[in-house]
C-alpha cells in the first residue's frame, strides 16, 4: 500500500467557531498556519493542523470599535493570550474507520501549550491528488486555562455566563505532494 503525504492548503481551509453564553452565542473563522495528512492505501492514517490563533475574527459583531475591543479580549490572558502562544494543533494519535468516507480521529488538542487528547468524527472525501476532510469539534475551554465568566470557577455569574464547550467547524483541503 502507498503512503501520500497530504499538505494543507490553508487558502482553500476554512475554521468556523462558535462560543455560547446565557444571552446568545458569537461566531467567527480563525486561520490554518499549516498542516499535512498522511494516507495509506488512500485511508487516513495520521497528521497535524497547527491554528494561527492571532487571525481570529468574530462575524456577529458589526460595529468596528465592539469588533475590535471584542478581539482584544479573545487575545488576552482571559481567552487565548495569542501574544505567548501564537499557535494552537492538533496531532493525530489514533484513527478509526467508520465507513469508507467516515473516520473517527483521535489526537492531542494543545491550546496555550496545554495538552489533552480528544476525539471526533470527520467525513473524508479523497479524489487522488487532493482530499477535503470536514467534522465538528466541541472543545472545554476550560481544560485549556480559559476560565473567564466559567459557571466552574466562579459563582453567581447570572445572564454573563460563557458555557465552557465551544465549537469549531472545519472543512479542509489538502494536495498531495
Amino acid at each position: 500500500m502507498e503512503t501520500t503525504n497530504f499538505k494543507i492548503v490553508s487558502s482553500n481551509s476554512n475554521v468556523e467557531w462558535t462560543g455560547r453564553k446565557v444571552t446568545g452565542a458569537h461566531n467567527g473563522t480563525i486561520g490554518i498556519k499549516e498542516g499535512n495528512f498522511i494516507l495509506n492505501g488512500g485511508k487516513v492514517k495520521g497528521g497535524n493542523i497547527v491554528i494561527n490563533t492571532s487571525t481570529i475574527k468574530i462575524l456577529d459583531v458589526t460595529d468596528p470599535a465592539t469588533n475590535e475591543q471584542f478581539a482584544g479580549h479573545l487575545a488576552s490572558d482571559d481567552f487565548f493570550s495569542i501574544e505567548k502562544f501564537p499557535t494552537a494543533s492538533f496531532d493525530i494519535l489514533c484513527v478509526k474507520e467508520l465507513s469508507s468516507d467516515t473516520y473517527y480521529l483521535e489526537g492531542n488538542l494543545t491550546i496555550k501549550d496545554i495538552s489533552h487528547v480528544v476525539g471526533f468524527e470527520a467525513s473524508v472525501a479523497n479524489n487522488e491528488n487532493a482530499i477535503t476532510l470536514s467534522g465538528k469539534l466541541i472543545i472545554d475551554r476550560t481544560k485549556y486555562d480559559i476560565r473567564f465568566r466559567s459557571g466552574n470557577f466562579f459563582k453567581d455569574l447570572g445572564d454573563t455566563l460563557i458555557y465552557n464547550d465551544f465549537e469549531l467547524d472545519f472543512n479542509i483541503s489538502a494536495k498531495a505532494l
